[in-house]
């Protein structure tokens, strides 16, 4: 259940957020500043909170389509519109934020960009990215949909894009639609078979990345990329 935070009595959400900065406000502050008005029966910090307690969850609330804004009472087609616009642009300000021009900047920024891109996803999903020897992103693909096994995952074709492209490193993702990130034994056999192939025709094999819900495993940072993989 979501849980509601009262405001600081002494401060309105903008004047607030003008003094503390935006990350001091809660979720119910800043849904209040995008909302402006109320109504009649209700303050637009009441109106925001009643929203949010609807949804349950953050997630849910981003998800939520511009229908099924505009049916709660108070909101409306054109504040739907608005708080959609507001959403979509704050998932590409995010996402653009992590990866700058098709850079690398590290392997965890690259992580917390394929969460966004991957944990919502109802299949599983294995992608591979390409790179050159500055981290530039050559290419990325989505190498198969379905269950990651040792039987279906095989390097083979990850590694004919590579030799395509002229990558020099690869690193591969795929998403747990379980929510949960840690490795099965398919998921560590193939990262052991992914590391030898790629070893043996001199590619760089940076990380294998498993996303779960808002959440990832990295076989490099778990030093889990070695022989005994």
């Amino acid at each position: 259940m979501y849980k509601i935070k009262e405001p600081a009595p002494s401060l309105l959400p903008r004047e607030k957020l003008s003094l503390l900065g935006a990350e001091r406000l809660s979720e119910q502050e800043l849904l209040a500043i995008l909302l402006r008005t109320g109504t009649a029966k209700q303050s637009v910090f009441d109106l925001a909170s009643g929203i949010l307690r609807h949804f349950g969850s953050l997630p849910a609330f981003r998800e939520a389509s511009v229908e099924e804004l505009s049916q709660i009472s108070g909101i409306g087609n054109a504040k739907a519109v608005e708080i959609k616009a507001m959403i979509e642009l704050g998932k590409r300000v995010q996402q653009a934020s992590k990866i700058r021009l098709g850079q690398v900047m590290s392997l965890e920024s690259l992580a917390e960009h394929l969460i966004d891109e991957m944990s919502d996803l109802g299949q599983e999903e294995l992608r591979a990215i390409f790179l050159d020897g500055q981290n530039r992103i050559i290419n990325k693909r989505t190498i198969f949909i379905g269950a990651v096994n040792h039987s279906i995952a095989n390097p083979r074709e990850i590694l004919y894009y590579a030799i395509k492209h002229l990558a020099v490193a690869i690193i591969v993702a795929h998403n747990h639609p379980s929510g949960l990130s840690f490795p099965s034994q398919a998921d560590k056999l193939f990262t052991k078979k992914m590391a030898e192939a790629t070893t043996s025709i001199g590619l760089k094999f940076l990380d294998h990345f498993i996303i779960g819900h808002n959440d990832y495993f990295s076989f490099r940072e778990e030093g889990l990329l070695n022989s005994e993989t």
